[in-house]
Formats: C-alpha cells, sequence, structure tokens
C-alpha cells in the first residue's frame, strides 16, 4: 500500500529532529513507500466544498540541518488527493486550530485525519481529562480569585496553569503563604479570557511525570520524565529529562478506562501524563510526543505501530 500523506505541522526547519515526534513519522511514513507533502495550518483553503493547501512534496532524512528537502509547491485536495491528513501542529489551541479542525472535518469522510479533527476539538488536553476525574489530582477550573485561594487554603500548595497552555509553559507553583497568588491569576485573567487549571501541588513530581502513549486506544510505551535541576516541571521542552519506566497496576487500570473512550473518538496517537505512579493530569490529543524516547530507551517502534494502525484503517474504508 502506497499512501499520499499530508503532514499539516510547523515548519520544518523550526524542529529539533532528535526528539520530534511528527519527523519520525515522516521518516517511518517515508521508509514504507509512502508520498509526502508539508504544509502549515494557514495554508489551507476552502471553496466549492474543496479544501486544498499549498503543500510541498518532502523528502526528510535523519541528517541535522539537512532534514528535509522540499519539491515544487502544488494545490493538494485534501479530500480527493490525500489519502492520510497528519495534523500534527503545536498549540496553542486558539480559534487558529479549531478552525483548522473545522476545515479538515469536511473531508474527513474522504481522508483518514489522525487525529479526527472534531475529536481533537472537543477534547482539549486540561478539558478531556475532567472526564476521568476519579483518576485526576484534586482540581479547580476558574478565573476567581477568591476560589483561588479557597483551593489553595485547602490544598497548602498548587500549581496554577494555562486551560489551553502546552510543552510546560506558563506552569507555576504557589507555596502555603500564596503571598503571589493573586498577582498570579491578575496576569492570568489579562493574558487569557477563558478559565484557568489548578491543581494540588504533588511532591511526587519530583520523581518524575510519566508520558505513556497509547495507539488506537492500546498501550504502545512510556517514559518517565525527570524534572531537570531548579525545576519542578518534567517537560522534555523545558528541560527535563526521559528515563526507562514500567506501569504500576493503577497505571494500567487508567490505559484500560481511557483506552475504549479513545478508539471510539478517533484519537488514535495520544499521549497521557501520570504523575506518582496515580494522578492522570492531561491526556494530550492535539500534537502528542515521546515516540523518539521510546524508541531509544525501549527500542518500541511506536511509529511503525502507529503507521501500522493508519494503513489498516485506510484499508477498511
Amino acid at each position: 500500500m502506497t499512501l499520499t500523506v499530508a503532514v499539516q505541522m510547523d515548519p520544518l526547519d523550526s524542529i529539533n529532529i532528535a526528539g520530534d515526534s511528527s519527523f519520525a513519522l515522516m521518516l517511518s511514513a517515508q521508509a514504507r513507500g509512502h508520498r509526502l507533502f508539508h504544509y502549515t495550518a494557514d495554508a489551507l483553503n476552502y471553496a466549492d466544498g474543496r479544501v486544498w493547501a499549498k503543500a510541498h512534496p518532502v523528502t526528510v532524512e535523519r541528517v541535522a540541518g539537512k532534514h528535509f528537502a522540499f519539491g515544487d509547491p502544488v494545490d493538494l485536495d485534501l479530500g480527493n488527493e490525500a489519502d492520510v491528513v497528519l495534523m500534527r501542529q503545536d498549540p496553542p489551541f486558539d480559534l487558529g486550530y479549531i478552525t483548522a479542525t473545522h476545515l479538515l472535518e469536511r473531508i474527513a469522510d474522504r481522508t483518514l485525519v489522525v487525529n479526527d479533527p472534531a475529536s481533537v476539538r472537543n477534547a482539549p488536553e486540561k478539558v478531556f481529562v475532567l472526564d476521568f476525574a476519579r483518576f485526576m489530582p484534586p482540581t479547580l477550573v476558574t478565573r476567581s480569585l477568591e476560589e483561588a485561594r479557597k483551593f489553595l487554603h485547602a490544598h497548602g500548595e498548587i500549581v496554577v496553569k494555562p486551560i489551553h497552555g502546552n510543552g510546560g509553559k506558563a506552569i507555576f507553583k504557589v507555596g502555603r503563604d500564596g503571598l503571589n497568588l493573586s498577582a498570579l491569576i491578575e496576569v492570568f485573567n489579562t493574558t487569557w479570557r477563558e478559565p484557568h487549571m489548578l491543581q494540588a501541588f504533588l511532591p511526587g513530581v519530583a520523581e518524575g511525570d510519566k508520558r505513556i502513549v497509547l495507539v488506537d486506544g492500546e498501550v504502545a510505551g512510556a517514559i518517565n520524565r525527570i524534572p531537570g535541576e531548579g525545576e519542578f516541571r518534567s517537560n522534555l521542552a523545558v528541560g527535563g529529562s526521559a528515563a526507562k519506566t514500567e506501569l504500576t497496576a493503577k497505571e494500567r487500570e487508567i490505559c484500560a478506562a481511557l483506552g475504549p473512550e479513545l478508539k471510539r473518538r478517533g484519537l488514535l496517537f495520544v499521549g497521557i501524563d501520570v504523575i506518582g505512579g496515580e494522578w492522570l493530569t492531561e491526556i494530550n490529543v492535539t500534537s502528542p510526543t515521546g515516540i523518539v524516547a521510546i524508541e531509544r530507551l525501549d527500542g518500541v517502534d511506536v511509529a511503525g505501530m502507529i503507521w501500522d494502525a493508519i494503513e489498516a484503517k485506510v484499508a477498511a474504508r
């Protein structure tokens, strides 16, 4: 099976190929003989029922600084000329991102979009996870300073983070004295119109924040992300390091609970975050990462597993 694959992602000259999951997926697709095209989300167009993008045919190789080569751009009809669209641009999950899901939803009956655009739109990382609140640490979603103070009083130490943030950006720890809480809520309310997420601080994060990757609802692998020196955030994007790990019984219970719903929604490539072996904090569906580190540490070809699942779904259509 030879597929035409359109990859909607950030500019290729901006990525770090050493750990970028989108690049790993492109390498894996190319090795299988699939034809690759690259475009950015702002290149999407719609008219007369057609959705197309100004896209570049692209080849990739794992050579830093020479990791991609573009052909001449073409108007690629995503509904009629592409078999698969990988929606892999990084958040922010803003109106531009949401509009891209609306446009791609219009061709999803003809072209397999991974992850399903309607499901991505309806399952932002820190909102979808509320469906599984029984596995979460104490959590508050609010813009209210009064409610934030009550939450801090109840839990002693908390973290505050933007509800549509990514990559560990703008996550703050607030101590028991709460001296900076009012200023922090003021800054958050000025910066973002939506409410924010507050959670009880989990000291277990010092031992790592586990990223578990699920492919079509099944566990594919996991890494433990260890915070860097002077940090409580463990995201690889902010200096965390990846280590080998095994799943706890509670983590397997969480994955078993999530798996059928992820599969039902067409969320084929998902990364969940679990702290302390038991506390689910996020369900990452927009542009999950971690597969390069899993392959490096465990020898598991997660990119290959993702393409196996994609090829099976295309064949079944």
